[in-house]
């Protein structure tokens, strides 16, 4: 297959959007006499004017010889797909050695056979991914028709989407994360054989699947993300309490709560923690559940059947899961749920606990409060009081620049009395 190659004339990729870091580990393996060029989602988020998040790189040197290249500084992972790692500070560069081989009827379980940067390119997802950048000569290397996808804005598979789906049954997840973040349309035939495919997605690891569920939730793009997910079928394979839940209420606050939270992660620096975004899916079931047990039967119910119900509903959510979160994760979206009706309680009496507020978890509930204020603006009161309460107890203690601290006592220790002492006064008596 003949290459086609883009020269800096044919696009606008703005040179210095890219991690200066990337470019020096490709320079490096130039001189070392191997090719090198980014690849893959970073290359198409230069093409599409978005700032990349990740910039990972292909090369013909083999991972051992990555290592020998760049020393203590290099990491080797992987077994299956063997990889290095090439570390700036807290700052990791993944760097992939080309590879080859083909699979066209089961899973993808040896991916170790290196090959050619076209080779390598044919075993990607999906067109749109399929793209080298050479930074040397600003040109962009296409062997698969991604360029044209890209400014068409359509998502095709690389190869026949059947096989591509059941090689790797996550790629049904990956298309329709493209899908939600780019607003690109799926091509016919890849989006039947998603549908034919779906039920193929429980052949895959379960931590997998969940890792690309948290990464949407902190995408900014959760809420589009999740909508596709349960047309497609596939969210009831893996979260089937909450594709339940979300196709039998038309109004669904779901939603509402994912793109507050989607708003929050797009427009500040740092994320918001997983724990505190899997509450965006969770609460509003929750909500529903008290309204079913006590609500409706004429009684609020008290903060200790809040939180039997909490930790039931949590539990019960894990277990029926295709994909569990970590035990420490529950434990935290379990204080988040339950503390809002300490925040917001039934009664309207706001009862000030210091110890309430000191808790670790306290920022998080407060956060998930503000998501609430945001979609309810009647809880506007109740966020502002309680954030007061929060930056108070964080505050430290006051000192008048004007007034000194009162002297410390410096403790004098009577003087020691001598034997002689006892005697000459022994002798005067």
């Amino acid at each position: 297959m003949q290459a086609k190659i883009f020269h800096a004339t044919d696009h606008e990729i703005e040179h210095h959007l890219i991690d200066k870091d990337a470019l020096y580990v490709i320079n490096r393996l130039k001189e070392a006499g191997f090719k090198a060029y980014l690849v893959g989602g970073g290359v198409r988020d230069l093409l599409i004017k978005k700032t990349p998040k990740d910039f990972d790189i292909s090369t013909s040197a083999k991972p051992e010889q990555i290592k020998q290249l760049f020393g203590r500084s290099c990491l080797l992972i992987g077994r299956r797909f063997r990889l290095a790692h090439v570390r700036f500070g807290p700052k990791i560069l993944e760097v992939a050695t080309f590879r080859s081989g083909e699979n066209d009827s089961d899973l993808i379980i040896q991916d170790n056979v290196w090959g050619t940067p076209e080779e390598d390119v044919l075993r990607r997802d999906f067109t749109i991914n399929g793209l080298f950048y050479d930074p040397s000569n600003h040109s962009v290397i296409d062997y698969v028709g991604g360029w044209e996808d890209i400014h068409k804005r359509v998502l095709r598979t690389i190869g026949e989407p059947s096989t591509r789906f059941k090689q790797d049954p996550v790629r049904m997840i990956r298309l329709l994360k493209f899908q939600a973040r780019y607003n690109f349309t799926v091509v016919p035939e890849v989006q039947t054989a998603l549908l034919a495919c779906k039920k193929e997605l429980i052949k895959s690891s379960p931590a997998r699947i969940l890792e690309e569920i948290f990464r949407m939730l902190e995408s900014g793009y959760s809420s589009p993300f999740f909508h596709l997910m349960t047309q497609a079928g596939l969210l009831e394979l893996i979260f089937p309490c909450l594709a339940h839940f979300i196709q039998s209420h038309q109004e669904n606050e779901i939603y509402r709560y994912l793109t507050t939270a989607d708003q929050i992660n797009l427009y500040s620096k740092k994320t918001l923690d997983r724990s505190l975004l899997t509450s965006n899916i969770l609460f509003p079931i929750l909500e529903q559940e008290i309204k079913t047990h006590y609500l409706d039967k004429g009684r609020h119910p008290h903060m200790g059947e809040i939180m039997m119900l909490t930790s039931s509903l949590i539990k019960g959510f894990v277990t029926s899961s295709f994909s569990h979160f970590p035990r420490r994760h529950s434990a935290v979206m379990n204080f988040i749920l339950s503390t809002q009706y300490r925040l917001t309680p039934f009664s309207g009496k706001r009862h000030l606990r210091t110890k309430l507020v000191h808790n670790k978890e306290f920022e998080a509930s407060l956060i998930f409060l503000k998501i609430r204020a945001s979609i309810q603006p009647h809880l506007q009161e109740a966020y502002i009081y309680w954030r007061d309460q929060y930056k108070n107890a964080s505050r430290p203690p006051q000192v008048n620049r004007y007034s000194h601290p009162p002297k410390k006592r410096r403790y004098e220790r009577p003087p020691r009395t001598q034997k002689k002492d006892i005697k000459a006064w022994e002798n005067e008596e």
